[in-house]
């Protein structure tokens, strides 16, 4: 079921989705020129836009509602648990799998807030497509490289639902029930709600915020890393809409 939702968010979000969506209408304007045509430019548009620097920064910005974490927020907490967000595999110049970029920012700054506060970490992350797991790439980029502490790693969650139900496990073991969570702002919204479900009081402690470029012609360009963006923004937007259902139902 795993592999399935995220075959099928692939190719339900772009760019795979429009492209498809593309081709499709190219196939129907063979018996229905002008819809098929139509069809075909809209999709084509679509990805362009979703390319543009600042579509892709107002759709991370639709996500960001947590402001930073407070001093008195902090201090209220038991723990910090950071959230993976993909590994660096067998990445040459360190001969191992390492953290990727958005883990990389999370963990500096789960290890910034606890120099602040003196607090215990706990990293969470599997390895869902092999190779090392996320949480043993944490702790030690968290020790090596920051010279943090983690005192709990958890190491077989594939998503964040089973991040916020495996940590849950870990952290009430050990009496801990109020939580800073570590993830980016474009995540929180989600991961927020799936550790509650878990019967934890959350305080979201959101990293890497989209601050865009001052400069308006890199604004208006159209890159792939937009579109990267825009493909997260979306993704996360469905994973929302999923829960909103399932908690409903």
């Amino acid at each position: 079921m795993f592999y399935l939702k995220k075959i099928l968010t692939a190719l339900a979000l772009p760019p795979i989705g429009l492209i498809l969506l593309a081709l499709l209408g190219l196939w129907l304007a063979r018996r229905h020129p002008r819809f098929g045509r139509r069809t075909a430019v809209l999709s084509l548009l679509a990805l362009l836009t979703l390319s543009l620097p600042w579509i892709a920064d107002a759709l991370s910005h639709s996500l960001e509602s947590r402001p930073p974490i407070s001093d008195r927020q902090l201090a209220r907490t038991q723990a910090i648990v950071i959230l993976g967000g993909g590994t660096y595999p067998a990445a040459p110049e360190y001969g191992t799998d390492t953290v990727g970029r958005w883990t990389l920012e999370r963990v500096r700054y789960g290890v910034y807030l606890q120099k602040q506060s003196g607090l215990p970490i706990l990293v969470s992350g599997g390895a869902p497509f092999g190779g090392g797991t996320e949480g043993d790439a944490m702790k030690a980029t968290a020790e090596r490289d920051f010279h943090g502490g983690v005192q709990w790693v958890e190491n077989v969650s594939r998503d964040t639902a089973e991040n916020a139900a495996y940590s849950a496990r870990m952290l009430k073991a050990a009496g801990i029930t109020r939580i800073a969570l570590v993830s980016h702002g474009w995540h929180l919204n989600r991961a927020v709600a799936l550790f509650a479900r878990e019967g934890l009081e959350v305080i979201p402690a959101p990293t890497g915020f989209a601050t865009g470029s001052s400069s308006l012609l890199e604004q208006i360009l159209p890159t792939t890393k937009a579109l990267d963006q825009s493909n997260r923004a979306l993704r996360e937007w469905l994973g929302i809409l999923v829960l909103r259902i399932q908690s409903a139902g």
